[in-house]
């Protein structure tokens, strides 16, 4: 990993010599390259953390919080029945090659997604279509797919019509994924049928929405990204001159990088590093919690089976001791698979509060003290519920051992640790995490409970249809108590335990002023400046 560190080290370093004849470059070091620049078929943050510049969306969210806002649409209107959104659109909008942006657009949008060939509706790439539109035109799940079309009513009024009802639709329309593309650049430029989807020219040199920067370049041999103003964005013009993205993979790495100077902003601070970025004079912008590190407990492999094992672990774990040791600063210890900011959270779900002796009784119960089991855990990885997993899996495994268990610890790089907890019944215990796309509990629980899945290994189809009962209600309002009712219940099953909602933190530059974190990381640069 060292490798990847010195280049972008060494990147930040050329855009540092090149700030002699232009002071005004806002230089963010990113964890980790895009995957494209096609937000469509993308799905993690580092990817959407560049495409929120270039593309916008429907609708956003409020400047630092998670409620729904009109964007690209003024406002819009929900039929009774659920069934139907009008959205009346902005007027003078255009995306960067010059082609309106209007109602066909639109629709000419909705219609790519829905008719996303078979090739690619799956999850590393149609993500968020595939989950929550439950489906596309063609394929194995064309019959549960809940979009019905859009008609363009006007050249500014456009109506999307649903199958089923979708009370998160609008908080959805907020999601990166579904920014308006320019209909005419992903008709010269883009193949959704390519094996390559990721590489086509769309995606990798002609993306074009109509955000307030523009594609400049890519370097995908270091990852570097450049973006320059949009001169005719519709918005508020951006105030620097020239945005750089690099990539830094270590949180340590980008600590140094800004001290250096190299670069002037960055994510996913490690929580060592807060305090002494502080008192070195940067300045430390904290992102409002909205995610949930939780340990999973397998209930294909045995003992996990067994209600005992599964509370007598949660009541072995010192949520306040993991926080100390392993997380930032006003990190909150979780007792549900939702944060408080979501709509939904329950007051009053079970809980199991530390109590070791409790946990060696439920284990002798169990017949299972002593035992050996398997406890997996990612390296070489910070996210924003996991800035710091060794020290997190150490401070866990200490308490587990401390009742009588034997761990037999399994460590992995990101991507083999994902396919193997994911996709694999292979797996004991392990730590992972969500962090939330919008306001909606189907977020979380949707994600984590919403049909049967390798991570957790158990088939309860009461419990999954009590997740996917309030998701075809029409209104949050409708839905609200049900979902209060599943994190209860979920809490009662206890397929794993919620550990925390860290805060993530970011970390700037003196002479780096406007940058606004959101929860859900909706942070468009147009409004960051460069100080003297």
């Amino acid at each position: 990993m060292a490798a990847v560190l010195l280049v972008g080290s060494v990147l930040a370093g050329c855009v540092e010599s090149e700030r002699d004849g232009k002071e005004n470059t806002f230089v963010f070091a990113a964890s980790a390259a895009p995957k494209t620049l096609d937000p469509f078929y993308a799905s993690d943050g580092e990817t959407f953390r560049v495409t929120r510049q270039i593309y916008e969306g429907l609708v956003g969210t409020e400047p630092g919080t998670v409620e729904p806002a009109p964007l690209l649409a003024e406002s819009w209107t929900q039929s009774d029945d659920g069934l139907s959104y009008t959205f009346d659109l902005k007027d003078g909008v255009t995306f960067h090659d010059g082609t309106a942006f209007d109602a066909e657009a639109v629709c000419a949008n909705f219609e790519r997604w829905s008719a996303t060939p078979e090739l690619q509706q799956t999850d590393d790439k149609a993500y968020y279509y595939g989950k929550l539109f439950r489906g596309f035109a063609t394929g194995p799940d064309a019959d549960s797919a809940i979009y019905a079309g859009c008609s363009a009513d006007d050249e500014l009024t456009a109506t999307v019509t649903l199958d089923a009802p979708f009370a998160g639709f609008i908080a959805a329309m907020s999601l990166p994924a579904f920014a308006m593309q320019s209909p005419t650049a992903l008709e010269e430029y883009q193949d959704d049928a390519s094996t390559s989807v990721l590489t086509t020219p769309y995606g990798t040199e002609h993306p074009t929405g109509t955000g307030p920067f523009e594609f400049a370049s890519w370097d995908q041999g270091s990852g570097e990204v450049r973006l320059t103003p949009y001169d005719d964005y519709w918005g508020e013009a951006a105030k620097v001159d020239e945005v750089v993205v690099v990539e830094i993979d270590t949180a340590r790495g980008r600590a140094e990088a800004l001290r250096n100077g190299e670069i002037d902003g960055f994510d996913l601070v490690g929580p060592a590093d807060v305090e002494s970025l502080a008192d070195d004079g940067f300045t430390i912008e904290n992102r409002p919690a909205f995610n949930i590190l939780y340990l999973a407990l397998n209930q294909a492999q045995a003992p996990f089976d067994d209600i005992r094992v599964r509370q007598a672990i949660a009541h072995a774990i010192d949520k306040e001791a993991v926080i100390s040791a392993s997380m930032p600063d006003g990190t909150q210890p979780a007792d549900q698979f939702v944060p408080e900011l979501v709509d939904g959270h329950a007051s009053d779900v079970p809980t199991y509060e530390y109590d070791p002796d409790l946990a060696r009784q439920l284990l002798e119960e169990a017949g299972v003290a002593g035992t050996t089991i398997t406890f997996n855990y990612p390296t070489n990885i910070s996210r924003p519920y996991m800035p710091q997993p060794d020290d997190t899996f150490n401070i866990v495994r200490s308490q587990l051992e401390a009742v009588g268990l034997t761990i037999e610890p399994v460590a992995a790089e990101w991507t083999d640790y994902l396919e193997q907890v994911q996709n694999t019944p292979d797996h004991g215990i392990h730590l992972l995490g969500w962090t939330g796309d919008y306001d909606d509990p189907d977020n979380f629980l949707g994600v984590f409970f919403g049909q049967q899945s390798l991570e957790w290994g158990f088939d309860d189809a009461e419990l999954f249809a009590a997740v996917a009962a309030p998701r075809q209600l029409a209104t949050t309002d409708e839905q609200r108590p049900l979902y209060e009712q599943v994190n209860r219940d979920v809490m009662e099953f206890l397929p794993g335990i919620p550990l925390a909602s860290p805060v993530p933190s970011l970390a700037f530059a003196e002479n780096v002023e406007g940058y606004e974190a959101s929860p859900v990381q909706d942070e468009v640069w147009n409004m960051v400046e460069i100080t003297d």
